[in-house]
């Protein structure tokens, strides 16, 4: 995927990664608990969602029920990438070291990094 998602994009993105189809009324339900959005305000964020070809819709009356074109763990796959090249030269070490430093990684955190590197190295 080459577009970018906003972050508002993204609350949108989320709520029609949760459960899909869904219309523009519904993900405006949805965020309502987040974001004092109106349902224009939901409605320019799937046009650009649209626009980007990240969502879909199909019309079913007078109505659109929108999809999202794009699996979440692609998007957190290629937006992670992205991160980790921009930032830290592709490397994950230095990513890690940096959020230890900030004591950022939990016990729980630190765990499943175990668990990850110890299922990696068999």
């Amino acid at each position: 995927m080459t577009e970018k998602i906003s972050e508002a994009e993204l609350v949108v993105m989320e709520a029609l990664w949760e459960t899909a189809p869904q219309t523009a009324n519904d993900v405006s339900d949805r965020v309502a608990a987040d974001r004092d959005w109106s349902l224009q305000t939901v409605k320019t964020l799937l046009s650009r969602l649209m626009a980007k070809d990240i969502i879909a819709a199909d019309q079913d009356g007078r109505r659109f029920l929108y999809r999202p074109m794009v699996a979440r763990d692609d998007y957190v796959a290629g937006e992670s990438g992205r991160l980790v090249n921009r930032l830290f030269g592709g490397r994950v070490s230095p990513l890690v070291a940096q959020l230890a430093q900030q004591d950022q990684l939990t016990a729980d955190d630190i765990a499943e990094l175990e668990a990850i590197l110890k299922g990696l190295k068999s």
